[in-house]
């Protein structure tokens, strides 16, 4: 057992403000995302297909389906256009989308020409800004999927921005097998100037892959704030390269990350009872050139078997020093 009190001494950066001058420049506010909503007051209304339209066309999305929860069932995943500045979609607590065990549920990518390319560096651009609230993602799959390596079988990002908000994810699947895909609930690739996706109150549970059955990624850094992974696997075989004989696989039960320079940081987040195959049944963190860091705060990992390696209990860590740990159980 690991256990690390108190927590390590916060130093506070003080900003001065420069006033403005005549000579400024003030750009202009930004215009207002449009409002879209997607059905009319019943559940019959709120369709797999309202629902791919109101994403294709972006902004803030909203549902009217009736007083009470809904479930709409994807028959093919909605694609975020890269035309889009900003797409929220607010389920209210209410919307379960669900891809009923056979497709993604939803996609974004800036590298995707079919989406329209709208830079030269496809990689680094600072929108979509995608923001997910108040929605839960079941049953998604990406199994089969191959463009930029598979995964992401809730979610799939790459380029722009990702942000999601007290938001449930359940039962999803990715491939079983690979030595570097994952997801089987978020896989992201690439983010603007490099800034963190951002996951706050939310769960992720029963996910299966390959690798990284919650979250998964390379080269992207993560803020996990106030958030539960519980009862994810990853069940492939081999790790990564992969070993002689084998698909590989098998890392990551809750979190799979690879790349270079990038972050982890978990705050006040319980991650328990999850497995891995090879290494990490919590987290699997690689920095290739051990600049990366993993930081803990007031957090809880308990009970995350690693059934073939790990560096700390259910964790297995490569990166810039060692974990950066406070106020927290790691068991």
């Amino acid at each position: 057992m690991l256990r690390l009190f108190p927590a390590l001494a916060l130093t506070a950066a003080v900003l001065t403000a420069v006033p403005a001058t005549a000579s400024s420049y003030a750009e202009p506010a930004p215009r207002a995302a449009a409002h879209r909503v997607v059905g009319h007051g019943t559940p019959a209304s709120c369709t797999a297909k309202a629902f791919r339209r109101a994403v294709a066309k972006g902004g803030v999305i909203t549902f009217d389906c009736g007083p009470d929860a809904v479930t709409i069932v994807m028959d093919r995943q909605a694609e975020v256009h890269n035309t889009s500045a900003k797409v929220v979609i607010d389920g209210g607590g209410k919307v379960t989308l669900s891809g009923a065990g056979k497709t993604r549920i939803l996609y974004q990518n800036t590298c995707e020409k079919r989406l329209t390319w709208t830079t030269s560096h496809c990689n680094d651009q600072a929108t979509p800004k995608l923001v997910l609230r108040n929605l839960t993602f079941t049953h998604g799959s990406s199994t089969g999927q191959l463009v930029d390596g598979g995964g992401g079988g809730a979610v799939f990002v790459r380029g722009g921005r990702l942000s999601v908000v007290n938001s449930r994810f359940t039962h999803n699947r990715c491939d079983k097998t690979g030595p570097d895909l994952g997801g089987a609930a978020i896989r992201v690739l690439d983010q603007f100037h490099d800034q963190p996706v951002t996951i706050t109150h939310s769960t992720f549970t029963g996910g299966r892959c390959s690798n990284g059955s919650g979250l998964s990624s390379i080269g992207v850094s993560w803020t996990v704030t106030d958030s539960v992974f519980r009862n994810n696997k990853a069940v492939g075989r081999g790790a990564n390269p992969a070993s002689s004989g084998t698909p590989g696989g098998g890392s990551g039960g809750a979190i799979y990350l690879d790349g270079d320079l990038f972050t982890l940081r978990l705050v006040r987040t319980t991650i328990e009872d999850n497995v891995a195959r090879e290494g990490g049944g919590a987290v699997f963190f690689v920095s290739n050139d051990r600049t990366g860091t993993l930081v803990i705060q007031d957090s809880t990992l308990h009970h995350n078997p690693s059934l073939g390696f790990e560096t700390y209990p259910g964790i297995f860590y490569l990166g810039h020093g060692d974990p950066q740990v406070s106020g927290s159980t790691i068991d």
